[in-house]
């Protein structure tokens, strides 16, 4: 379990504390299950009545469902990141405590809101199919990613509060969905290299290390812009209520 080819100098993930605390931070992928939830609270925040409790609710949801459960199923093959420091046993019992209560409050949701099923039948699919990479992998690619983990969560914001059709929360749904293309894009070129640089016995060129910088850089707005975003679209409606 050497850490010559380790995500936990990732940005996101702390510089001390136990292994095993940091493993736990760097799994969920913080950052990236942050804009995930922004997604949810933009959509949600296009609904003509705002229910706080359903909000929060669903961002629970996600927060479990993605942020967690998602990730540990993600984690399980031994080529990926995590898969050196948690047993298969560990990621399958972190993923099944997470997706318990996920579920169960998802069921409540849908009682009261029709269409919500719909993304909840869709979003339970890609949880299995793009993370275990089901059916051969066909769902495992940047654009499947998109659709479930930036498209969806906007309607599923939306569709929790209201059962009403438009055009909006689709055009939302369209744009976030564009700010995954653009996370995906730039996060898996800049595990490449910086899994490439640590493995490597030479020392990085400059080229290398501009490149990780700038890709990182680019991910860090990103984040802040999404979040930053669901941020103002929450403090414009408390300030239109």
């Amino acid at each position: 379990m050497g850490d010559k080819v380790s995500r936990h100098s990732e940005w996101y993930v702390p510089r001390f504390g136990p292994l095993w605390v940091r493993t736990i931070i760097g799994l969920t992928f913080w950052p990236y299950t942050m804009m995930n939830l922004s997604y949810v609270i933009i959509g949600s925040m296009l609904s003509a009545q705002v229910d706080w409790y359903r909000v929060l609710l669903i961002s629970a949801v996600y927060m479990l469902a993605l942020g967690v459960a998602a990730h540990a199923l993600d984690a399980r093959a031994p080529n990926k990141p995590w898969a050196s420091y948690l047993s298969d046993k560990q990621l399958l019992l972190l993923a099944a405590s997470a997706l318990a209560p996920a579920v169960v409050i998802s069921t409540y949701l849908v009682e009261t809101a029709t269409f919500l099923i719909v993304i909840a039948v869709l979003e339970a699919f890609f949880l299995f199919a793009y993370n275990a990479e089901l059916f051969s992998g066909r769902f495992h690619n940047d654009w499947w990613f998109a659709f479930s983990w930036g498209v969806l969560p906007t309607l599923a914001g939306y569709f929790n509060l209201s059962s009403q059709i438009s055009a909006l929360p689709f055009l939302a749904a369209a744009l976030t969905g564009f700010t995954a293309v653009v996370e995906i894009s730039a996060s898996r070129p800049y595990k490449n290299y910086k899994k490439t640089l640590q493995a490597s016995s030479s020392s990085p060129t400059i080229l290398e290390r501009y490149t990780v910088k700038m890709l990182e850089r680019i991910l860090k707005f990103l984040v802040a812009t999404v979040c930053g975003t669901a941020a103002l679209s929450i403090l414009a409606r408390m300030i239109l209520l």
